[in-house]
């Protein structure tokens, strides 16, 4: 399987993840939050709003292109301190942290 198959794999289940802890279901943010320059729009998005409409659509992208990785890929850290924050504790946490983990680990490792 190819580095980009991989990825394609690891998106759709980050989206099925989110999807089976009900955190797929969200009004799509304004244009104007998509501006942000903090880290993950944190300013602008909750972390499941980035992960739906930035992160995945930009990797879905890169997919598509066949375009070459981003040298690392660390949104797991981002991800266990925004569950912490959250409240989302235990197996629905875990399946979103794994998911995510897998994504950094395709993208650093190729």
């Amino acid at each position: 399987m190819s580095a980009h198959q991989e990825l394609a794999a690891a998106l759709r289940e980050l989206e099925a993840t989110m999807r089976a802890t009900d955190q797929w279901r969200m009004v799509q943010p304004a244009p104007t939050a998509f501006e942000s320059i903090e880290p993950f729009c944190a300013d602008t998005m909750a972390l499941p709003q980035w992960l739906r409409f930035v992160f995945i659509v930009r990797l879905e992208a890169l997919v598509d292109a066949k375009a070459p990785m981003p040298a690392v890929c660390e949104v797991a850290p981002a991800v266990e301190a925004w569950l912490a924050q959250s409240g989302v504790r235990g197996v629905e946490g875990q399946m979103l942290i794994r998911a995510v983990k897998a994504i950094d680990r395709v993208v650093t490792e190729n």
